[in-house]
């Protein structure tokens, strides 16, 4: 195998820090390898800047429907990064890493289930009939399953990369034929300097327009009701009125959640954040991070959180990807039922009443991050990209 500089592209519609974690996955691996390769962005909204990545801004004539705007995506790349081959002519990739529902790509990083997955799984007899009169009737889900089945079809060096091992067993089930040529490479993390101190906390507080001397959560999602936050906000009332919540995300649920919180009485409690430009604000802000989600194939949040010393509750390992690999008492608190109020409310309040446990769940929460340095992250993609490049090279 040969190792050298390769021409690499990478498909990500949302190309923004703020986005999510599918989002800063993708970013995170281009700053990792650009200095080695030359490395093509190709999204539809953009905001990154990096000396020598080129950005390509793919048009997007409308946002909705979703799955239109989806198939464009996959269309306008596919045609941009195809192979042109001839007398005087040689433009194309080495490699192209999708981390999106395109029918193109050496490399396709799965970051959430499978749309197969979601709509048939445990359905049978009648009930998975009503759910094929369904997809037969909805152009828009026969082209998310499209997309999805040519995605993973088997081609000479491609490779699907889940994100977490739980996702990889759901994705085999799903795909079984597909199997051989899956692997996990999770999340990484660029870990702080070292533990928050009391001044860098109160600093980012006051940056923050959090209160100075009161205990506080954090919760970080831009999906509010799939990430829990219901359950929080309940969790919360059962609280001292002293703890206060910072909720950071940019989510479409924001007004139904301003309303829940305004009859339950928290408004002086729960600070709405938004998204932010700089995140590690927020861990540096916090007391503890709460991520009672309904869904989540690995949750970066959780591994973010835990490199900058925060105690974490997070649901268990059937609805977090990142909980299978931690340990409950030891480096965090798992909930077996993220929708339990009480467990949650228990928990909360040992984290931020118990000293003790407080500082041994950062101390060993900081040990496991250090697990997941995004330089051993990126040089386990790199291996991919090499083993594609060549498979691709044979093929032609």
């Amino acid at each position: 195998m040969t190792f050298g500089r390769l021409r690499i592209a990478v498909l990500n519609r949302n190309f923004s820090p703020t986005a999510g974690g599918a989002e800063r996955y993708s970013i995170a691996l281009v700053e990792q390898l650009a200095a080695r390769h030359e490395i093509h962005v190709f999204a539809q909204s953009i905001e990154h800047n990096l000396p020598g990545v080129i950005y390509h801004r793919i048009s997007m004539p409308m946002r909705r429907p979703r799955w239109v705007n989806q198939l464009w995506f996959a269309t306008v790349t596919w045609w941009a990064t195809r192979e042109r081959r001839g007398p005087g002519v040689d433009i194309g990739f080495d490699v192209v890493h999708s981390h999106e529902n395109t029918w193109h790509g050496n490399i396709q990083t799965v970051h959430v289930l499978p749309v197969k997955h979601n709509l048939f799984h445990g359905r049978t007899g009648w009930r998975l009939a009503l759910r094929w009169v369904k997809v037969l009737t909805s152009p828009r889900l026969l082209a998310y399953l499209a997309l999805e089945h040519w995605r993973y079809a088997a081609q000479p060096g491609r490779s699907v990369v889940a994100t977490s091992g739980s996702l990889l067993s759901t994705f085999n089930a799903t795909y079984p034929a597909a199997s051989a040529m899956t692997t996990v490479i999770t999340p990484g993390i660029s870990l702080p300097d070292g533990p928050v101190v009391e001044a860098v906390r109160l600093d980012a507080r006051q940056q923050l327009g959090l209160p100075a001397d009161r205990p506080c959560i954090l919760f970080i999602g831009n999906d509010f009701r799939k990430k829990g936050l219901q359950t929080l906000l309940e969790a919360l009332r059962l609280l001292p009125e002293e703890v206060v919540l910072a909720v950071v995300g940019n989510s479409l649920q924001l007004s139904a959640f301003s309303k829940q919180i305004n009859l339950a009485k928290l408004t002086s409690r729960v600070f709405f954040l938004g998204t932010l430009s700089d995140i590690r604000l927020a861990y540096r802000a916090a007391d503890c991070l709460a991520h009672p989600t309904l869904e989540d194939t690995f949750a970066m949040v959780v591994l973010e959180a835990m490199a900058h010393g925060l105690p974490v509750i997070v649901s268990s390992a059937k609805y977090c990807g990142i909980s299978g690999l931690l340990d409950d008492e030891i480096n965090a608190l798992l909930l077996g039922d993220p929708r339990d109020v009480v467990a949650l409310s228990d928990g909360l309040r040992r984290v931020l009443g118990d000293g003790a446990l407080k500082t041994k769940l950062a101390y060993a929460a900081r040990a496991f991050a250090e697990k997941f340095k995004w330089s051993a992250i990126a040089a386990a993609q790199e291996k991919l990209y090499y083993a594609a490049s060549e498979a691709k090279t044979k093929a032609r």
